[in-house]
C-alpha cells in the first residue's frame, strides 16, 4: 500500500467513486460525477492524499486551507474532509494511516489548528479530536416576529440574489472571523465556489452604510417554508434588522427555517414567539463538528480569563506532546517548553478542549482526558474559561 498526494485533476477519478459511494445516494449518475470534475477548480489549493494498492485507490482524505479564530487570535487551520474508504478496505486502519500523515503534513504547512465532521466521533477522538457544538435550527412561524415590524429602526435591509451581494457577504464572514470565537473561512481559491452555488437570496442589513448582518435563504413555494441557509450578525442591532425583514413574509411563508450559532437563544427574540429549537446529532449522517490542536505554539496569544500560570504536560500524541509553562499576564498566554513537574496531565483532546472553551478541568478528569491536581484547577479555570465556539463553515 503507497500514499500519495494528489492533484485537484485527479480527484475525479481517485477519490469521487470513494466519497460518492460513502455518502451520496447509489449507484450515481454520471451527471454528478461531471459536476464534481467541474468544482475542482475550485479545490487546487486543497492537500489531497490516497491510498492505493495495486493501481486500485482504496482510501482517501484531504485538507482545506481555511482560518479559525480561537480566542482571539486568527490561526492557520486545516479543513479535514473528504474521508472515504472503498468497503472491501474497511477495518485495515488506511484511514488512520492517511489522516496521521495528513496531519503532520499540515502542520509542516504551518497549520497550527484543525477541524472536522466526523463519520465516528470516536474514531477521531482517538486522533486526537475533541468535538464542539454544532449550529442549530430555529423553526417558527413568521407571525411570532411580527412585532418587530412596528419599530422603528435605524438601518435598512437589501434583498440581492447572492452572487449579486457576495462581496458584502464574504466581508461579513471575513468581519467575523477577527471578532467571533471558533469562527472559520475558507482560502480564496476555495470561497470563490459558494458565489456561484444553487441559487439564494441575501438579505444584507446595514446601518449607516455598515453591513450588520447577512441572511442568505430561499423559498421552497409560495405557503412553504423560508429557509435560511446563514444567519450571520454582529450583534443585537443586525439581528433585529434581519428578523424584521423577515417578518415581511408573513403572508407568503408558513415557517421559517434559520441555522443559528449554538449560543443564540431564539425563545428571546419575541413576546409570543413559539420557536422549536433543535440540534441533533446522530450517527452516521449529522456528527458535531470536531477540532484538535495541531501545534502547542496556537496557544501563545489567546486571550485568557485572568491572570495566572501552571505547568502541563500533554502526552500521547505525536505533534504536541511535551511538558509546557502556561503563564496569562495581562489577559495575553503564552506558552514555553519546561522540565518542571506538571500539576496536570493531559491528552490532546483535553488540552484542545480548553483552548476551545467546551470543557472546564474537572469535566477533562470525568471524560477521562486527563488528571488534574486541585492547585491546578482554578489556574486552568482561569486561564481557560467556558466560551462557546461558532463553527460556521461547513465541510
Amino acid at each position: 500500500m503507497e500514499i500519495r498526494q494528489i492533484a485537484a485533476d485527479e480527484r475525479t477519478d481517485t477519490m469521487f467513486p470513494l466519497q460518492a459511494y460513502a455518502f451520496m445516494g447509489s449507484p450515481w449518475e454520471d451527471a454528478e460525477r461531471e459536476t464534481y470534475a467541474r468544482r475542482m477548480a475550485y479545490y487546487r489549493t486543497v492537500t489531497s492524499l490516497i491510498a492505493e494498492e495495486d493501481g486500485q485507490t482504496l482510501a482517501g482524505a484531504a485538507a482545506f486551507p481555511m482560518r479559525q479564530n480561537v480566542r482571539g487570535v486568527v490561526q492557520d487551520m486545516a479543513g479535514v474532509a473528504s474521508v472515504s474508504t472503498h468497503p472491501s478496505a474497511r477495518r485495515r486502519g488506511l484511514v488512520r494511516q492517511l489522516m496521521t500523515q495528513l496531519m503532520g503534513q499540515m502542520r509542516d504547512q504551518g497549520c497550527t489548528v484543525s477541524a472536522l465532521y466526523p463519520f465516528r466521533p470516536s474514531f477521531y477522538g482517538r486522533l486526537g479530536y475533541v468535538g464542539v457544538p454544532r449550529t442549530r435550527t430555529a423553526t417558527f412561524a413568521p407571525e411570532g416576529i411580527s412585532e418587530l415590524l412596528s419599530v422603528d429602526l435605524p438601518g435598512e435591509v437589501e434583498r440581492l440574489k447572492l452572487s449579486e451581494g457576495f462581496d458584502a457577504f464574504n466581508a461579513m464572514t471575513l468581519r467575523l472571523l477577527q471578532e467571533r470565537h471558533g469562527f472559520s473561512v475558507y482560502d480564496e481559491t476555495r470561497t470563490a465556489e459558494f458565489r456561484d452555488t444553487p441559487p439564494l437570496w441575501a438579505a444584507i442589513a446595514r446601518v449607516a452604510g455598515e453591513v450588520v448582518g447577512v441572511v442568505t435563504y430561499r423559498i421552497e413555494e409560495y405557503g412553504g417554508d423560508l429557509v435560511a441557509e446563514d444567519f450571520l450578525t454582529t450583534g443585537p442591532m443586525g439581528r433585529a434588522l434581519l428578523l424584521q425583514f423577515l417578518a415581511r413574509h408573513v403572508d407568503q411563508v408558513t415557517r421559517i427555517v434559520l441555522t443559528i450559532a449554538a449560543d443564540e437563544i431564539p425563545d428571546l427574540w419575541g413576546t409570543d414567539l413559539a420557536v422549536h429549537t433543535e440540534g441533533q446529532i446522530r450517527f452516521p449522517g449529522k456528527c458535531g463538528p470536531m477540532v484538535r490542536l495541531l501545534s502547542i505554539a496556537a496557544l501563545n496569544g489567546l486571550s485568557v480569563g485572568a491572570d495566572a500560570g501552571v505547568t502541563v504536560e500533554v502526552v500521547d500524541d505525536d505533534l504536541i506532546a511535551g511538558r509546557y509553562r502556561l503563564n496569562g499576564e495581562a489577559g495575553v498566554l503564552t506558552v514555553e517548553e519546561t522540565k518542571a513537574e506538571p500539576e496536570a496531565t493531559l491528552t490532546c483532546p483535553g488540552i484542545s478542549a480548553l483552548a476551545y472553551g467546551v470543557l472546564d478541568p474537572i469535566e477533562l478528569m470525568t471524560r477521562g482526558f486527563g488528571q488534574v491536581q486541585p492547585s491546578a484547577i482554578e489556574a486552568l479555570t482561569a486561564l481557560f474559561p467556558k466560551e462557546v465556539p461558532f463553527l460556521w463553515a461547513d465541510f
